[in-house]
């Protein structure tokens, strides 16, 4: 009788646990003994390794569009924080651009920081937590040609070499770019000979010259054995390039011959399409993103790509009248400012 009576027992007080759990995870909260009990169920624990593993293909295939690309964007507590952070600025341009509001389903906010990850969170956006590999700290702003900044260049292109290995391809860009039109259409998106395509501070007219000055603020590239080898001698030369930006030691692999070398295929974007404060599309109807490059703060960029907006939405206001014809983007002058008593030549 008396086991009769404990067995009865157990099984209330069984059925008393889940009522509660179930309760409880009705409101969004587990209680932690949850979390306890199932350690225990499943002794094999995994490697730090693994779970990042896990982590990672696990937000690359929720954004994956069907030919496993990605968008890629990195961010950190600097563009996150503020009256209107960055990272709202490059929103409202997929929001308010034609045919990029569906884009954000392939966006991942890569975060090197926990507030900007926290940020991410919070937005309902797709979002990766990325480790420093040496201890740095990247929430800070990051001035341009700083150590700091040439440091977070560095990791940011091992992560990119990472999702190539991994087999996606990618279109990077930088937080501070604004997608005014859907960009695919103007990508060989869906050539598979197109290895990579990069955006230019200025445009000489052709399409296939390597006399274009490259920015990594901005770029496609299709995973494969080409490309890959590429990411890999790019980073490999990271050591023996102290105070040179990875931008730059593409810039002069480039003039080495190392393109010509792997065999890749490498176009360079039109500023009259992807345009940048370095060099400004004319043409309204043409634009497809906007760079915040050739400007050395964020307040500057911020304030600057503001003025983009607004600029953006008199367009749309005035599109089907044939006053777009007059229309002007309002002058960079906080950026312009932004280079006072900063020694440093602009290439």
């Amino acid at each position: 009788m008396e086991s009769r009576h404990a067995t009865i027992l157990c099984l209330l007080f069984a059925g008393l646990v889940l009522v509660f759990i179930f309760n409880q995870t009705s409101y969004g909260s587990i209680p932690l003994f949850v979390f306890q009990s199932s350690q225990y169920c499943n002794p094999s624990t995994q490697s730090n390794t693994r779970n990042y593993t896990d982590a990672l293909e696990s937000a690359l295939s929720e954004v994956s569009m069907a030919n496993k690309t990605v968008i890629i964007a990195i961010v950190n507590k600097a563009y996150v924080e503020g009256d209107k952070p960055m990272l709202d600025l490059f929103l409202d341009g997929f929001w308010l651009g034609e045919d990029t509001r569906g884009l954000i389903s392939h966006l991942l906010l890569v975060a090197v920081d926990q507030t900007s990850f926290e940020r991410c969170r919070f937005l309902h956006l797709h979002c990766y937590k990325l480790e420093a590999d040496d201890h740095a700290n990247f929430e800070a702003e990051k001035l341009y040609m700083s150590q700091e900044f040439i440091k977070m260049m560095w990791r940011r292109t091992l992560f990119l070499k990472d999702l190539l290995k991994r087999g996606y391809s990618f279109v990077f860009t930088d937080i501070d770019v604004m997608w005014l039109r859907n960009p695919f259409p103007r990508l060989n998106s869906f050539n598979e000979s197109m290895d990579l395509q990069i955006s230019a501070d200025k445009f000489n007219g052709d399409q296939w010259s390597e006399s274009n000055p490259i920015n990594t603020g901005f770029y496609m590239v299709r995973s494969n054995n080409r490309t890959i080898s590429l990411f890999e001698k790019w980073y490999d030369r990271k050591n023996n390039s102290t105070g040179v930006k990875e931008q730059d030691v593409l810039d002069s692999m480039m003039h080495e011959g190392v393109f010509r070398e792997l065999g890749l295929s490498v176009k360079f974007l039109d500023t009259l399409y992807f345009s940048g404060f370095c060099e400004v599309s004319k043409d309204f109807k043409a634009v497809t993103t906007i760079h915040a490059n050739c400007c050395r703060t964020i307040s500057a960029k911020v304030a600057d790509l503001t003025a983009v907006i607004h600029d953006w939405k008199k367009f749309e206001i005035l599109s089907n009248s044939s006053q777009t014809s007059s229309l002007k983007w309002t002058n960079h002058v906080n950026c312009q400012g932004s280079w006072k008593d900063f020694n440093v030549t602009l290439g």
